[in-house]
């Protein structure tokens, strides 16, 4: 089984867990979020473990083993991304598993289980036309001040969604020209996202440009841009006005 068959193969029997937990019925909220937590958890890193023994592994529901920082393949999941979501029987919540390699989102797979679709980064889609009024995904709790700024700036239609994997996915899927994010994120939010996008042909970057950058000491990984190629150089070109102002404030 290749890494990218693996990845996908987890993440679809990780949503397919997840949705067994909810649907018993026998827990809701926070109670519900906590649960498919550590379910999903346990699966992907007890079959990680036993399927990659060699690599890495970095999942925000483990104490964080820096071990990692010596190995060039590190697996990097997130268990559950939009726990609030789920929790509250929501659809807009996903499954990550991602494999990045020497720093670098390598592999990836995005399960919504919730509406029962997989994305994976060795089966791209293709790009559908764009809308003609650019769509921006944001927060549908704490939207940025920037992604709102930026929104303004080129008359961009506000989708609020949950997780950072649907609000990515949204824009794989061309629900969506226009994800940034500036609102604080860890590696796990946005690996296996970050790679299936760029597999895609998206613009994939940190909000000012820069590369993203994996299996660091420190894994939060606060901002990034994920759209068409078409609007890269807009978005960015705002962010960096952005950026300055607040630097001379």
């Amino acid at each position: 089984m290749t890494d990218a068959e693996l990845a996908a193969r987890l993440a679809e029997i990780a949503g397919r867990l997840l949705l067994e937990v909810r649907d018993c019925g026998l827990i809701a909220g926070k109670a519900l979020g906590k649960a498919g937590d550590q379910t999903a958890n346990q699966f992907l890193v007890h079959a990680i473990r036993d399927q990659r023994p060699d690599d890495g592994l970095l999942s925000e529901e483990e104490k964080d083993n820096f071990d990692r920082l010596a190995q060039s393949r590190v697996w990097i999941v997130d268990p559950v991304d939009g726990t609030r979501e789920y929790g509250e029987n929501r659809t807009d919540w996903a499954v990550h598993v991602a494999l990045a390699i020497d720093g670098k989102a390598a592999v990836g797979a995005v399960a919504l289980p919730g509406l029962g679709v997989l994305l994976r980064s060795d089966q791209p889609l293709a790009l559908p036309a764009a809308a003609a009024i650019p769509r921006m995904v944001i927060s549908r709790t704490r939207p940025a001040k920037e992604a709102l700024a930026v929104a303004t700036a080129i008359g961009a239609e506000l989708l609020p969604l949950g997780s950072a994997g649907a609000k990515a996915m949204a824009v794989v899927r061309g629900e969506a020209e226009i994800y940034l994010h500036t609102g604080g994120q860890y590696e796990w939010d946005n690996c296996a996202p970050a790679a299936v996008a760029e597999a895609a042909g998206l613009h994939v970057s940190r909000a000012d440009g820069s590369p993203l950058l994996y299996n660091q000491p420190d894994t939060y990984l606060p901002d990034l841009l994920i759209c068409r190629p078409e609007w890269a150089e807009r978005v960015l070109g705002l962010m960096h006005g952005l950026i300055a102002e607040g630097q001379a404030a």
